[in-house]
C-alpha cells in the first residue's frame, strides 16, 4: 500500500475561552481521538494524547505554552500514544499499571488484525478501511509496526478527585464499562464534562476485551441524571446536556 506523506499530522480548533481541540485528521475515525488542552491561570491540562504517530509535544508546543499536566482518560492506544512525551502524566488507578510497560504493537492495516476484532467494530457502526491511516506522518513509517514507549504515570486518581489548574477545577468521575479504569473531567461551575470514550455522540464500543456492559450501563444511569451543559468527548464532535441525556437514553434502552 502507497500513501503519500502528510503535510501536518495535527489539526487544531479553538472551541470555546480556554478550550482547543486537536485532532488527527489522517486517523481514521475508529481511532481517531479527540485530544483536549485546557487553558488554566496556574497550568494547562491536556486530555490524551492520540496515537503517537507523529509527536504531539512537537507539533502543538506554540499551543500548549507552560506548565502541563496530562491525563489519560482510558489507556487504550488511541488515548495514550504521546503520553510519554510529557513529564506530568494522570490515570485512573485501576489501569495505571498498563502505562509501565510499552503498549503492544498496532498495525495498520486491517488484514493484520482478528476478523472477530473487525467484525465487533463494523457491528458497533464503523466503516473500517483497508488502513487504518490515510497517509504518512513522515517518509518510512512502518505500516505494521507501531508501539508507544512506556508513559509510567505520575498521580493516579480516583472517583472524586480534583484537578486543579488555578482558576478552574474539574472533579474525577470515574465511568467504567467501555474501559475498568475510564474518568471523565467534572467542572461542575460551568457545567462542563470531559467524557473520554464513557459517552460521545457516535458508535460505543462495549465489546472490548476489557470493556463489562452491565457496568456501563450503571455508568450511563450516572450520566443520564448529570447536569452537564456541555460534553466534549473522546471521539466526535462535542454536545449538549440533552443529548447526553439522549445518548444515556438510548445505551439503556438497547443493552439494558
Amino acid at each position: 500500500m502507497t500513501l503519500r506523506v502528510a503535510d501536518r499530522w495535527f489539526a487544531f480548533e479553538r472551541i470555546e475561552d480556554g478550550i482547543t481541540r486537536i485532532w488527527e485528521p489522517h486517523v481514521e475515525p475508529v481511532m481517531r481521538c479527540n485530544i483536549w488542552h485546557v487553558r488554566g491561570r496556574d497550568r494547562d491540562l491536556l486530555i490524551d494524547t492520540g496515537m503517537g504517530i507523529a509527536s504531539l509535544r512537537e507539533a502543538a508546543n506554540e499551543v500548549l505554552g507552560k506548565a502541563l499536566l496530562a491525563v489519560a482518560t482510558h489507556t487504550h492506544l488511541d488515548h495514550v500514544g504521546s503520553l510519554h512525551e510529557f513529564p506530568e502524566r494522570i490515570v485512573h488507578e485501576a489501569e495505571a499499571e498498563r502505562l509501565n510497560a510499552p503498549s503492544d504493537n498496532w498495525s495498520m492495516l486491517r488484514a493484520d488484525h482478528p476478523v472477530e476484532f473487525i467484525a465487533g467494530l463494523e457491528r458497533a457502526g464503523y466503516a473500517v478501511a483497508p488502513c487504518f491511516i490515510s497517509a504518512l506522518p513522515h517518509a518510512g513509517f512502518s505500516l505494521r509496526h507501531h508501539a508507544c514507549p512506556p508513559a509510567p504515570p505520575t498521580r493516579r486518581v480516583r472517583e472524586s478527585d480534583v484537578i486543579d489548574l488555578g482558576d478552574r477545577a474539574f472533579e474525577v468521575l470515574h465511568l467504567p464499562g467501555h474501559s475498568p479504569g475510564s474518568i471523565g473531567l467534572w467542572e461542575r461551575a460551568t457545567g462542563t464534562l470531559f467524557s473520554g470514550d464513557a459517552i460521545y455522540d457516535g458508535p460505543l464500543l462495549d465489546e472490548l476485551p476489557d470493556s463489562n456492559i452491565p457496568v456501563y450501563l450503571e455508568t450511563m444511569r450516572r450520566l443520564e441524571q448529570l447536569p452537564a451543559r456541555i460534553v466534549h468527548g473522546g471521539h466526535e464532535p462535542s454536545f449538549d446536556g440533552a443529548r447526553l441525556r439522549e445518548l444515556a437514553r438510548e445505551y439503556l434502552r438497547r443493552r439494558g
